[in-house]
């Protein structure tokens, strides 16, 4: 039977969306725009402005006079963490509408969207909390010095945020950003352009003066790069792919630009003979197969000890087979379509060449016969991968596991860091010891134990080698996106060192 995947445009999506620049919806100011896809069918349901860098200059202009004269950057801390719980409450009483925007523009599962707003009002709640709390240090030098440190905002950010998960990812950058009082600019991913379009009214009834946000939608290479290059726009803050963090970085080179990126990743699962199975089976599951396996931090390769290597195999595979693939509206669907054609073709070539390259199909691999359009891919489990394997080193991000076995500690240790990335781990053992050794030996920004991706948000989220440079999450947000100046007070009666003229 062929199931109806086309879903019905929301009365609510408007049919063009534009920037949001000085407090004002303007289209580009050459009239130039693109389509957003329902990725469902691949149908055409709105147009989006195009931004250029004559748009970019707009906005930066208008984002440099609120840092400048709104009074955003001078505010105390308690009245910029009022207004940044008032988004918070606009957040959560939009949540419906965020989740079926979310659902509909990416093809993410609704059940899995639904708690997006949820998590993204914490976020604006955590930074109100944390930047009121946030403490300046100062040192006294016995009585004759006094030396303090005075944290400004840096001025206009430019965040650059990912198509998985938008409007949740948008606020792990704009709290922090507007928390420290500077003033953004923002580019979402142009294949996700809607669920951010409810925040210019949230904002704006939360008390943000105009200006102090502001949105450029449009393609990486113009309006991203635009935002980049710009003179006027001290600080970067990106997530998305290592190849666009290397541009970035080299094109923001000149400007001596602060950078903080999150970049890809292919993150070990190790899976020790010792194991809660069960749970190390479910938390596998979960780290590639949740949001459609499009997710930075998914442990795309699982590392299986020997002694329960097949079994484990055979279960992921009966799983995975079993998974209910459709319509992402639909509240029973586990597993939705992948969010543009051109990932999904990219997603397809990775399947294909790892049956050439004689990884072992388990199950998956293909679009499900009942959904013959739009992105939809089986879950995908192969196995016997081998560290020259394709699919063993390069990011896929798409519902699609390698799995390899291991036979000792070191051999996983090897194996886990046999990867230029270094975003996340995780570790399933239930011999503590070795957990915790097996943890300072892995090559990874984050590691999780006995767990999956539960954040704590005070602490840092980042990678290594080529999953990122610097980190972000609790202190280390404002850190990033504030200056921090030190004031030398003498405060004795003489006792400086004197050069010339001494009687």
């Amino acid at each position: 039977m062929v199931e109806e995947t086309r879903m019905s445009i929301p009365a609510d999506v408007p049919e063009l969306i534009t920037h949001y620049i000085g407090g004002q919806h303007v289209p580009s100011l050459g009239g130039q725009t693109f389509g957003a896809l329902e990725p469902a069918t691949n149908a055409e349901y709105t147009r989006v402005a195009a931004g250029q860098a004559a748009d970019v200059d707009r906005a930066v202009a208008a984002a440099s006079d609120a840092f400048r004269d709104s009074g955003w950057a001078d505010m105390r801390n308690r009245a910029r963490a009022q207004v940044l719980n008032r988004i918070a409450d606009g957040i959560e009483a939009r949540g419906e509408q965020i989740a079926r925007w979310e659902c509909f523009d990416t093809g993410l599962p609704i059940s899995q969207v639904e708690q997006q707003a949820k998590r993204a009002a914490e976020n604006y709640r955590f930074f109100a909390d944390l930047i009121v709390v946030q403490t300046e240090e100062a040192y006294r030098v016995a009585d004759v010095q006094i030396n303090y440190v005075v944290r400004k905002p840096k001025g206009v950010a430019g965040l650059i945020t990912p198509w998985n998960t938008p409007f949740m990812l948008e606020s792990w950058k704009l709290a922090p950003a507007l928390a420290s009082g500077c003033t953004v600019v923002l580019k979402p991913a142009e294949w996700s352009p809607l669920s951010v379009s409810v925040l210019p009214e949230i904002f704006a009834e939360a008390g943000v003066p105009a200006g102090v946000f502001n949105i450029v939608h449009g393609i990486g290479e113009q309006a991203g790069d635009a935002l980049v290059r710009h003179p006027d726009v001290p600080v970067i803050s990106f997530t998305g792919e290592t190849t666009t963090g290397q541009i970035i970085m080299r094109n923001a080179a000149d400007g001596l630009k602060g950078l903080s990126m999150e970049l890809g990743g292919k993150s070990p699962n190790i899976i020790f003979g010792d194991a809660d199975l069960d749970a190390a089976l479910d938390s596998a599951i979960f780290g590639v197969f949740s949001l459609n396996g499009e997710r930075c931090t998914a442990g795309s390769r699982v590392l299986v000890h020997r002694e329960i290597y097949d079994e484990f195999v055979t279960r992921l595979g009966e799983r995975a087979a079993r998974f209910r693939v459709g319509p992402p509206g639909e509240a029973a669907t586990e597993l939705g379509c992948l969010i543009h054609p051109e990932h999904f073709d990219k997603v397809l070539g990775h399947v294909e060449k790892a049956k050439a390259e004689g990884a072992r199909l388990v199950t998956g691999g293909k679009r499900p016969e009942h959904l013959p359009e739009g992105n939809f891919l089986e879950p995908t489990v192969f196995a016997d991968v081998r560290p020259e394997h394709a699919l063993f080193r390069e990011e896929v991000f798409g519902p699609v596991v390698a799995v390899t076995p291991f036979e000792d500690e070191d051999e996983a240790v090897r194996l886990a860091n046999d990867t230029k990335y270094g975003l996340a781990a995780y570790v399933w053992t239930n011999d503590l010891k070795r957990g915790m050794r097996v943890a300072n030996r892995v090559e990874s920004g984050m590691l999780w134990l006995n767990s999956h991706n539960i954040r704590d948000l005070r602490t840092p989220f980042g990678g290594v080698k080529a999953s990122g440079v610097g980190h972000e999450g609790g202190t280390r947000s404002i850190d990033f996106y504030t200056d921090q100046r030190i004031v030398h007070a003498w405060i004795a009666d003489g006792g400086l060192p004197r050069f010339g003229g001494v009687q």
